[in-house]
């Protein structure tokens, strides 16, 4: 069993920055993925970013520029880390964040989440 712990969401003026962290326990093997998702109120849940061991990375296009993530993978999964630094932040970027994890023939592993609130 995988669990995935989070840290760092709060609530942070326009402009302001964040950084998310995510930290894997459990033994099923190096994951093929892990990265964040996130969800608004009355929305879906939608991607934000991903990363793999080779460093394939994904961003969606509203973040692109303001976001990094970056973290490790373990060959046997536990301790491996997907972070997530966020710049500039926006009203629009307010929402629940997921750290996620892909277990390969494991399946997928989600997070309890983490609410970001971008307000003046």
């Amino acid at each position: 069993q995988v669990r995935l712990a989070e840290s760092g969401g709060g609530m942070v003026q326009p402009g302001g920055s964040l950084r998310l962290s995510c930290t894997a326990s459990g033994d099923v093997g190096r994951f093929d993925a892990m990265g964040w998702y996130r969800q608004a109120p009355g929305q879906q849940r939608e991607l934000v970013a991903t990363n793999t061991p080779s460093g394939a990375i994904n961003y969606a296009d509203s973040v692109i520029g303001r976001f990094t993530i970056s973290g490790r993978f373990t060959f046997s999964g536990d301790s491996s880390k997907a972070n997530l630094q966020m710049n500039s932040l926006k009203p629009e970027d307010t929402a629940v964040y997921y750290c996620y994890a892909n277990a390969g023939p494991f399946g997928d592993y989600w997070g309890q989440g983490t609410q970001v609130t971008v307000s003046s």
